[in-house]
Parts: C-alpha cells; sequence; structure tokens
C-alpha cells in the first residue's frame, strides 16, 4: 500500500515536498487614485480599500513600497467625464500626474497602467459609442493616444482591459511610433463579461449608463474561444496575457499555461476580494487561511503574475510564514 501520509506527517516534511509556493515578489496591487484634494473614500462594497486623492496617495504607496510585492496597477478616476474620454489621454490628467509622482518618489515599483476609457467616458463603456453600438474601429485611436500619454508618463507596462478588436497591434504601433518601443504591453486577453466586477465599478465609478458590456466582454460560458482572444493578442505583440476572473475561471487560466509559453496574469477580481471579506467579518472563515489558499490555488493553475486586492496582507502573511 502506498503510504501518502509519510510526506504529510509534520509541517517541515509538507513544507519540504510542497509543489508550489507563493512568493510575495508575485503579486500586483490596484490603487483607485481619484481628481480632489484630501480624499481617502473607503469603497463600501470593498472593506479595506480606498479611492485616494493624490495628495494623500502617499500613504497608500508607502504601504505598498515597505511590503516588498511586485508593483501596482493604477485606475484614475477624472472630474471631468465626456463621450470621447479625453481625460484619459490628458497629459495632466489624474492617472498621468500620478504615474508620474509614483515614478519620482517611488522609483522601485513597476507601475502598470491600464488602458480602458470606462472610467473617463460620459456613459461608462470602454469605447466610443454610436447610437447604442460600442464602435470597435473608433475606439482603437483613443486607446493608442491613451496608451502613449501614459507611456510618456512613465508607466512602465500598458495594460489595456477594453476588450476591442485589434487594440494590442494598434497600441504597440503606438507606442513603437513614438518611441516606446521597449514598453512592454500585458493585455486582458481573456477578460469575461462576470458578476464578480460589481465592487469594483463602485471604486472606479464605471458603471455603464445603459446597457452592458457582454457584447465585447467574453461570454462566460466559453473557455476555447479565451485561447483564440489570447492567441491574436500575442500575434499582435503583446508581452504578457491576462485571465480575468481568476478563481471562476482557474480552468481557462490552467488551458492558456499549457498552451502559451508568455507570461500569465490572473486578476483575483473584486467580487472574489469582497466576498471572502464578507464571509471573514461574519465568522464563517478563517480570512488569512482563505486567501492564501485561493491565491496558491491561482498559482498552481498557472499564473505568474496574480493582481489581487489581498496583496498587502498576502505579503505580510507570506512573511509571517
Amino acid at each position: 500500500m502506498r503510504r501518502f501520509r509519510r510526506l504529510r506527517s509534520s509541517e517541515e516534511i509538507r513544507s519540504l515536498v510542497r509543489e508550489t509556493r507563493l512568493d510575495k515578489g508575485e503579486l500586483i496591487y490596484p490603487i483607485f487614485v481619484i481628481e480632489g484634494e484630501d480624499i481617502r473614500a473607503p469603497v463600501p462594497s470593498m472593506p479595506g480599500i480606498y479611492q485616494w486623492s493624490p495628495d494623500r496617495i502617499d500613504e497608500e504607496l508607502d504601504r505598498v513600497d515597505k511590503s516588498g510585492i511586485a508593483g501596482l496597477l493604477i485606475f484614475g478616476i477624472p472630474a471631468h467625464k465626456d463621450e470621447k474620454a479625453t481625460e484619459a489621454y490628458s497629459e495632466n490628467g489624474i492617472t498621468q500626474r500620478t504615474i508620474r509622482h509614483i515614478k519620482e518618489k517611488y522609483p522601485r515599483l513597476p507601475v502598470i497602467a491600464d488602458v480602458c476609457l470606462c472610467e473617463y467616458t460620459s456613459h461608462g463603456h470602454c469605447g466610443v459609442v454610436c447610437g447604442h453600438e460600442i464602435a470597435n474601429d473608433k475606439t482603437l485611436p483613443l486607446l493608442s493616444k491613451m496608451a502613449v500619454s501614459l507611456a510618456d508618463a512613465g508607466a512602465d507596462i500598458i495594460a489595456p482591459s477594453d476588450m476591442m478588436d485589434g487594440r494590442v497591434a494598434a497600441i504597440r504601433k503606438a507606442l513603437d511610433e513614438s518611441g516606446h518601443i521597449n514598453t512592454p504591453i500585458m493585455s486582458y486577453s481573456a477578460k469575461f463579461a462576470s458578476g464578480y466586477y460589481s465592487p469594483f465599478r463602485d471604486a472606479a465609478q464605471s458603471a455603464p449608463a445603459f446597457g452592458d458590456r457582454r457584447t465585447y466582454q467574453m461570454d462566460p460560458a466559453n473557455g476555447r474561444e479565451a485561447l483564440r482572444e489570447i492567441a491574436d493578442d500575442i500575434d499582435e505583440g503583446a508581452d504578457m496575457v491576462m485571465v480575468k476572473p481568476a478563481l471562476a475561471y482557474l480552468d481557462v487560466l490552467r488551458a492558456a499555461r499549457d498552451r502559451f509559453d508568455l507570461p500569465i496574469a490572473a486578476y483575483n477580481v473584486s467580487g472574489e476580494y469582497s466576498m471572502v471579506k464578507a464571509a471573514a467579518a461574519n465568522g464563517w472563515i478563517d480570512e488569512k487561511r482563505i486567501v492564501l489558499e485561493n491565491l496558491t490555488a491561482i498559482k498552481r493553475a498557472g499564473a505568474d503574475i496574480i493582481i489581487t486586492y489581498h496583496a498587502l496582507d498576502a505579503a505580510r502573511w507570506i512573511d509571517e510564514q
């Protein structure tokens, strides 16, 4: 009889033979910066997460810098929104100013800049609206302008999350032509039209004013299509790809890992975070144990990079192990 329990008999032996290990150097922490002054606004649906104004964001950046995690994913919330998302690609936009500040004061911290129009449009959709349709091809030039603007501000990685067809190729061309040939693209390649995003839309103030995003984000039922999306983004020039959400799509993450050899990110999204927080607040689960188990599952499925709102807590817990 094979006795598997021999390798489980003590923590020392379990650690010795452990197949998957979390490393805080693989964690990315999302932050939300909002136009204004003296703002540290809690996001009600995401306990522990805040919107920060530029004059107070160092309170959060100091924590991130000391944590030893891999870096930041930044989302900006402008004071002015319009149909063409003009603040998304303004030289003095909220995100651009914050990136310049981070790169000046915290040069160690890699900054991943999300590229999408939803936080900047008056209608809350990720692209240009014509009637009640999201116009894919008319959106690409605006995404390209936004990507170049963020790279000009100092973003280390450009991360398009809009899910317009052809946007990686358009952004790669624009970055190259503007001199950013060495700026990598982390594409949200397999981004599903998920119910797990609701708390994020509170945090980023980006809920669509009409309809939903199912005409451009992926159908949650389609795993094979996700691999085609990833393959196309790689062909168009993506340096890294992403599966989003993470926990409900571990099968897609595993299939992507088996097929592609690029670095793969997985986004442990707001709804996944908030459910854990709610259950922990009610005393139903051990938060530390569940968070580390979830993150281990994401890594075991194939993620090289994990974007998570748990990053700062997880880094501390990893240090304590």
